[in-house]
């Protein structure tokens, strides 16, 4: 039963980080009007704020996850913990700097 939370919880990002690439989406597609290019320009700001801070936060989790592995022992649960702290910690990044890019080439800009 404990394990599958660690799942739902993978679950529960993937389904907000879809949303977050979905509310993207919206905004772009506004976006072809001249007139909304000023009310996008800050959003786009705080997006490459919140995408920056996440970096350095995910930086911070790889550093702990690499600690955790090196003083996990012999201790098989610990090691795999740190290594899907290490795998969610990388899709994450994945997702949050390929967003832009999957835009672009699904709206064909």
């Amino acid at each position: 039963m404990a394990q599958g939370k660690p799942k739902n919880k993978a679950l529960l990002i993937y389904c907000f980080l879809f949303v977050l690439l979905l509310f993207q989406i919206s905004f772009i597609l506004a976006a072809s009007n001249s007139d909304f290019d000023q009310i996008l320009k800050p959003l786009q700001t705080i997006y490459d704020l919140v995408k920056y801070a996440v970096t350095m936060i995910a930086g911070l989790v790889l550093l702990f996850a690499g600690i955790t592995y090196i003083m996990s022992g012999s201790d098989p649960g610990k090691r795999e913990k740190a290594k899907n702290m290490v795998m969610y910690v990388i899709i994450g990044l994945m997702v949050i700097w390929a967003a832009p890019f999957v835009v672009k080439l699904i709206l064909g800009n």
